[in-house]
């Protein structure tokens, strides 16, 4: 599970490098233009923009996991480079204005930056266990302790595993442990239906042990 999350870090990290590389390159044919076939780069980009978009196409619908997004970040960047090629050829064709590619460069490096910053942030927020950013700690909660045999709810957490995959622990007080079983069901299928969380661990504790829900 954490495989995934580690390769999605690096896939992140590795788009930072590139973006660097293509600003800077950019920079550097801002100050220094280099001539450019205006030409033959439409027909390589047009061909690079229609394979981009067959395989954006693909990972668009499969699962949206944590790697199958920085993959999709990584064609998306490919499909902007492909964009951007198009456009700045189809300019220096008709008009011979040199500066266009590079200008599209650093726009395209703006927008895979955002995005590659959005995944990283993702990534870090799963590894530091977190509560996933769709998910109420206190909400979570307060749901847990409406079933009657339920007494409180403390040392509750609530982290991802991995993309989709939710993982929750808590100690849940209760006055009869001979409820426990049918409460654990309950908590259970409250969980997955309201939160959409499957990956629970539980302990019961007898109400003496600890304050009551009113304390």
């Amino acid at each position: 599970m954490r495989a995934e999350v580690v390769a999605a870090l690096i896939s992140g990290l590795f788009m930072l490098v590139i973006v660097f590389m293509i600003a800077c390159h950019a920079v550097e044919r801002l100050w220094q233009p280099q001539p450019v076939a205006g030409g033959m780069v439409m027909i390589i980009a047009a061909v690079g923009l229609v394979l981009n978009l067959v395989v954006a196409s693909i990972l668009h619908r499969g699962e949206q996991t944590l790697n199958t997004r920085a993959a999709l970040l990584h064609v998306i960047g490919d499909l902007l480079g492909s964009v951007a090629a198009l456009l700045s050829g189809v300019v220096i064709y008709f008009t011979g204005w040199m500066p266009i590619d590079p200008l599209l460069s650093l726009l395209i490096c703006a927008l895979i930056l955002y995005s590659s910053v959005r995944l990283l942030r993702e990534v870090l927020y799963v590894i530091m266990e977190g509560v996933p950013l769709h998910l109420d700690l206190e909400a979570v909660g307060q749901a847990m302790v409406e079933p009657e045999a339920v007494e409180s709810i403390h040392d509750l957490h609530i982290w991802t595993l991995s993309s989709g995959m939710v993982a929750l622990s808590a100690h849940v007080v209760i006055r009869d442990m001979n409820e426990w079983d049918e409460t654990l069901g309950t908590l259970g299928g409250l969980l997955d239906e309201r939160f959409d969380v499957q990956h629970i661990t539980l302990q019961p504790e007898l109400v003496q042990k600890t304050c009551s829900k009113g304390c």
